[in-house]
């Protein structure tokens, strides 16, 4: 619920960027009136001139995210901090940590498991007692997946899981600068740091307390199942590190030894194989490429800069489907389908942030406190909100 004592209810941080106008305007439609909202970043004029745009009289913000002074002034006066300024490990600690601090709630967009790691060795015992709920991964990276699993747990009775798998049917968006300068600076840090790179590849790296390994937990994707080809999805390695996260939450209600994966449907016969085939090797020789010097600076060249992103008849036609589905120890397995008519990254992604935002600020959510994922924090509320602005997450039966 709204907080009187605090200036604003929300603050969104990188009000300029990409993916936060799209946010901005999310707010703009979704927000209840009523709602003190601020608008925050590094340039005054710049955001005039977002303010401008969306026509709103909301105050403005000016901090630079390495000043600890005025990170703290921010977070003092606010409820919510909602972020999308990346690359997290680069920009995000001092924000993340001070909301802790602060009593402050806490939402960004990160897919880096190095930050988010860190983030929980600093931040949870802190937020814990400061009663923040700090909640890393609040976009495409990691609602879907986290939400996908939680709700069908919960629709199979809420006893283990044996296995959960979500498969991508079809997705269509581009590609922002700020996703690939986070993909870049997690790479950088890998490579110069072991334990790093161990972390990146580790379904239970936010987890505390020893590793439970299963062969073939991860799943390398690849390969036919029930007579369609599959390829590894780009972004499983990381959500099922949020997924086991929820898991470990809740006491590990889904079971200690879920097996998570997270795969690309691609068809049957010949092209089925071809593009399976495409998907694996483009994935790794990307990945590759980013994890050394000389192959990331072609790249770089190529690729989009940070705060840049997709032309807007990408994210105009941008949509995608996804189907999780959960197979428990006993009772019909279980199938969420999560899917948006929104470009994934940047019009899907600033729905979910700022739904997310709305959500911490505004609703009545279990009592819990730390360094939390979107399901553990906002779950059923969030999932409304999301049904509420043409997102299906539907939970039936797999059939």
């Amino acid at each position: 619920m709204s907080d009187n004592s605090r200036d604003h209810d929300i603050v969104l941080l990188g009000a300029t960027g990409f993916v936060g106008t799209f946010t901005a305007r999310h707010l703009v439609r979704s927000a209840p009136g009523g709602v003190r909202i601020a608008l925050a970043g590094r340039s005054r004029s710049r955001l005039e001139d977002v303010r401008r745009e969306l026509r709103v009289d909301w105050p403005i913000i000016e901090v630079d995210t390495s000043d600890e002074t005025a990170v703290t002034r921010m977070t003092r006066s606010t409820s919510v901090v909602a972020t999308t300024v990346g690359p997290y490990l680069r920009y995000g600690m001092e924000v993340a940590a001070s909301c802790a601090r602060e009593g402050t709630s806490y939402a960004d967009l990160s897919g880096e498991s190095i930050f988010v790691a860190r983030s929980i060795q600093r931040n949870h015992d802190v937020a814990e007692r400061s009663g923040a709920r700090i909640v890393h991964s609040c976009g495409f990276d990691s609602i879907p997946s986290d939400l996908g699993v939680g709700l069908a747990h919960a629709a199979a009775g809420g006893v283990p899981i044996v296995a959960a798998t979500l498969r991508v049917r079809s997705l269509r968006g581009g590609i922002s600068g700020g996703t690939i300068d986070s993909l870049r600076q997690q790479m950088r840090e890998a490579k110069t740091d072991a334990a790093a790179r161990r972390l990146i590849g580790n379904p239970y790296a936010l987890t505390p307390g020893p590793s439970v390994r299963l062969p073939g937990h991860a799943g390398s994707g690849w390969g036919k199942e029930r007579g369609t080809w599959q390829a590894p999805f780009i972004m499983g390695a990381y959500n099922q590190q949020i997924v086991q996260r929820s898991n470990y939450l809740t006491e590990w209600s889904y079971g200690q030894l879920m097996r998570y994966r997270e795969v690309v449907t691609t068809g049957r016969g010949v092209p089925g194989f071809a593009s399976a085939g495409a998907i694996g090797v483009g994935t790794a020789a990307f990945v590759g490429a980013m994890s050394f010097a000389p192959t990331r600076a072609i790249l770089d060249r190529a690729l989009p800069a940070p705060g840049s992103g997709p032309g807007e008849n990408a994210v105009e036609h941008g949509r995608f489907l996804l189907d999780i589905d959960v197979y428990p120890v006993e009772g019909e397995p279980m199938r969420t389908r999560v899917a948006a008519p929104f470009d994934p990254g940047y019009g899907g992604t600033g729905v979910m942030l700022g739904e997310s935002a709305l959500s911490l600020a505004l609703d009545e959510l279990p009592d819990r406190a730390g360094v939390l994922t979107p399901m553990v924090a906002m779950g059923d509320k969030l999932a409304e909100r999301l049904r509420a602005h043409r997102f299906t997450l539907d939970v039936a039966p797999l059939s």
